[in-house]
C-alpha cells in the first residue's frame, strides 16, 4: 500500500512510521507541520530509506493536502497528527481547535474527494471522560470530555464518523490510552519524570498523584493500528488499551526505583484544573475482530523507556533547551521544575 501518515514527526506517529517501513513493504509519505513536538531526529533511522519521503506541511492547508493527495494517491490515510497535551490545551485552546478539529476537517474533505480507500483516524481514551471504578469504557461509552484537548478529539472523532455515515466514506476511528516509550516529548509524565530523575532533579506530581492511567507501550498502539488498518471494519471505532491501570503517584515510585534514586525526589505541585481522575479501557472488540493483545508488559516497557532516555541524552538535551519548552515547564512548574 501507498499510506499517507499525518503528523509522523511525531511521538506515536513516528514509532509507526519506523514499524511499517520495517515489518510491511507499504510506502510512506509523512506530513508533519513540525511544531514544537515534531522532530525528524525521531525519523533518521528512515530517512534514507527508497518507500520512504517527508513532506512539510500543516493538515489545515487544504490546498497542500490537494495536491499532496493528487501526487501520491494513497490508499489510505492514517491520521496522529494533533496538538495532543492537556496542559498545553488549557494554556490556549484556540490552537487544539484548530489542528483537531479545522485540520481534520480538511484531510476528510480532501480525502473523500480523492477516493481514499481508508481513513484511520487516531483518537484518545480521553474523550470518555473520568470514570468511576470499576467501570471500564467500550466503544459504545457516551463521549464526556473535560479538557479542551479531549473535547476537540471528541469533535474530531464526531466529524469522522459523519463522513462514513453521510458520505459512507471508509472511515475507521481507533482511541487507545496512555503511551509511553522512547522519543516521547518530555513534558508527558514518563519522559519528564525519567529526566529529571536520571539528573537528580525534583520530581513534580499533580495533587494526591492518585489519578489513574492505562498505560500502553508505544510499539503495541502501532501494532493496533497496523491490525486495523489491514482487518479493521469501515465505519467501527476500536479502543486501544494496555491493560495496565496504575495511579500516577505508582508510575513515579516504580520510576524511581528503576532508575535507583530515592522517594525525596518527589515534590507534589498543585493540580491540573479539571483533572481526570481514572480512565479504563476494554480492548476486547479489537482483540476479537483481529486478534491484537499487548505484548509489552509495563515493568519491560518502562525499563526500556528509561535505558533509551539514558542512551539518548543529546536528542533529550536538545529537546529541553528550547525556549518554547523551557517556557511551558516554567508556566506549569515554576521553578520546581528547574530545581535540584
Amino acid at each position: 500500500m501507498q499510506i499517507l501518515v499525518t503528523g509522523g514527526a511525531g511521538f506515536i506517529g513516528s514509532a509507526f512510521v519506523r514499524m511499517v517501513l520495517a515489518e510491511t513493504g507499504d510506502q510512506v509519505t509523512n506530513l508533519d507541520k513540525l511544531t514544537y513536538a515534531g522532530n525528524l531526529e525521531n525519523l533518521r533511522a528512515v530517512e534514507g530509506n527508497p518507500r520512504y519521503r517527508f513532506v512539510q506541511g500543516d493538515i489545515c492547508d487544504e490546498k497542500l493536502v490537494n495536491a499532496l493527495l493528487a501526487e501520491a494517491k494513497p490508499d489510505a490515510i492514517v491520521h496522529f497528527a494533533a496538538e495532543s497535551h492537556v496542559d498545553r490545551s488549557i494554556d490556549d485552546p484556540a490552537a487544539v481547535i484548530e489542528t483537531n478539529l479545522r485540520g481534520t476537517s480538511v484531510l476528510l474533505k480532501v480525502a473523500k474527494a480523492a477516493g481514499t480507500a481508508k481513513f484511520v483516524h487516531v483518537s484518545t481514551d480521553e474523550v470518555y471522560g473520568s470514570l468511576e471504578a470499576p467501570l471500564v469504557a467500550t466503544e459504545e461509552f457516551l463521549l464526556n470530555p473535560s479538557s479542551p484537548y479531549s473535547a476537540s478529539k471528541a469533535g474530531s472523532d464526531l466529524l469522522a464518523r459523519s463522513y462514513f455515515v453521510t458520505f459512507k466514506m471508509p472511515v475507521v476511528i481507533t482511541r487507545a490510552s496512555n503511551n509511553y516509550g522512547p522519543y516521547q516529548y518530555p513534558e508527558k509524565l514518563i519522559p519528564l519524570m525519567t529526566a529529571h530523575a536520571l539528573e537528580d532533579r525534583r520530581l513534580p506530581v499533580y495533587g494526591d498523584g492518585q489519578q489513574v492511567r492505562d498505560w500502553l507501550y508505544v510499539d503495541d498502539h502501532c501494532r493496533a493500528i497496523l491490525a486495523v488498518l489491514q482487518k479493521g471494519r469501515v465505519g467501527e471505532i476500536y479502543n486501544i488499551g494496555g491493560n495496565c491501570s496504575l495511579p500516577n503517584l505508582d508510575v513515579v515510585r516504580r520510576l524511581l526505583a528503576a532508575t535507583g534514586k530515592p522517594e525525596s525526589l518527589i515534590e507534589y505541585v498543585k493540580d491540573r484544573p479539571g483533572h481526570d481522575r481514572r480512565y479504563a479501557l476494554s480492548s476486547d472488540k479489537l482483540h476479537r475482530e483481529t486478534g491484537w493483545l499487548p505484548l509489552v508488559g509495563f515493568e519491560t516497557g518502562l525499563a526500556q523507556t528509561i535505558d533509551w532516555y539514558r542512551a539518548n541524552p543529546v536528542w533529550l538535551a536538545n529537546l529541553r533547551k528550547r525556549a518554547d519548552y523551557q517556557q511551558f515547564m516554567e508556566r506549569q512548574y515554576g521553578n520546581r521544575a528547574a530545581s535540584r
